[in-house]
C-alpha cells in the first residue's frame, strides 16, 4: 500500500532524526539577536528588526555598522529570538550571512513595513529627531543581510 496525504488539518508525523537533516529552523517574533564576531572571537549580539523570505531572515542595516563589517571578517553567526532589549528568547541557531546588492533595499524596506507597520508609526518619528540631532547620520547608506541558518 501507498503512503496516504494527512487529512486536511491534520500534521504528517516526521521522525525528529529526518526533521533535522531536511528543515531549516524557523525564528518568529519582532526581534532576533544575531552575534556576529570580533577578530579575537568574541561575540557582539546584536537586535535587529528582520523579516523571513524563504529559508532566509532579511535584515536591514548602515553599511558602516559594526555587524556590517564584522560578517564581511566572518560570516558565520547565531541568531535566536529576542525581546526589544536583546534578551534571549530560545536556543540560538548557527548560520551564515552575506551582504545582498543595494538594489534589494527597498525591496525588504517594503517587507518590513508590512511587518511592523504599527511600530514604524513610533519610530519614525524617533528616527527624524536622531538625524537632527546626528547630521553625520542623515545620508547613511543601508544593506541587507540575508541569514541562513544551518541545519544542526
Amino acid at each position: 500500500m501507498g503512503a496516504r496525504a494527512p487529512a486536511t488539518g491534520a500534521r504528517l508525523h516526521v521522525h525528529p532524526a529526518a526533521r533535522a537533516e531536511t528543515e531549516v529552523p524557523r525564528i518568529a517574533g519582532k526581534y532576533l539577536s544575531i552575534t556576529s564576531y570580533r577578530h579575537d572571537g568574541t561575540g557582539v549580539a546584536t537586535p535587529v528588526w528582520f523579516v523571513t523570505e524563504d529559508d532566509q531572515l532579511l535584515v536591514i542595516t548602515a553599511v558602516g555598522s559594526g555587524k556590517v563589517k564584522r560578517i564581511r571578517r566572518n560570516p558565520f553567526v547565531t541568531v535566536v529570538a529576542c525581546s526589544g532589549r536583546g534578551r534571549v528568547r530560545g536556543r540560538p541557531i548557527e548560520a551564515r550571512a552575506e551582504l545582498l546588492p543595494s538594489t534589494e533595499v527597498e525591496r525588504v524596506k517594503r517587507l518590513m513595513g508590512r511587518k511592523y507597520r504599527v511600530d514604524l508609526l513610533f519610530v519614525r518619528p524617533i528616527r527624524a529627531l536622531q538625524c537632527l540631532l546626528h547630521p553625520e547620520r542623515r545620508n547613511e547608506t543601508e544593506t541587507v543581510v540575508a541569514i541562513t541558518p544551518t541545519s544542526s
